[in-house]
């Protein structure tokens, strides 16, 4: 099972990304997804979270309002839409499938991690 992740890049202040998750196999519509960051010397810390129907969405309150999480279960892909960017949002971000059908700030709810994509906001 793979969950691969693209769309990371260096971007200035005030800018947008989109990063977008694949997962390996279908099952994954049955279960929550989310995204998690780890910053340069922090810990990682969930980012967002989205249930297996799409219907219930969490967030970091850091990024309410300017990132949306999405998913589309009949192309099997988790998306990440990150608007004004600040430069306390560079880290690695990665992907997770959660055990259960809803995501969770907890990682150890998460059964399988993705490789991770790097975003570095900077001017």
């Amino acid at each position: 099972v793979q969950l691969q992740a693209s769309g990371g890049g260096l971007v200035p202040p005030g800018d947008s990304l989109r990063l977008s998750c694949l997962p390996s196999r279908r099952f994954f519509s049955n279960n929550g997804m989310g995204w998690f960051r780890q910053g340069p010397g922090k810990e990682r810390e969930f980012v967002a979270g989205i249930s297996w129907n799409g219907g219930t969405t969490s967030y970091l309150e850091s990024v309410k309002g300017r990132f949306t999480v999405s998913r589309d279960n009949a192309k099997n892909t988790l998306s990440l839409q990150m608007n004004s960017l600040k430069s306390e949002d560079t880290a690695v971000y990665y992907c997770a499938a959660f055990r259960r059908a809803w995501a969770s700030r907890e990682q150890s709810e998460v059964q399988y991690w993705g490789q991770g994509t790097l975003v570095t906001v900077s001017s």
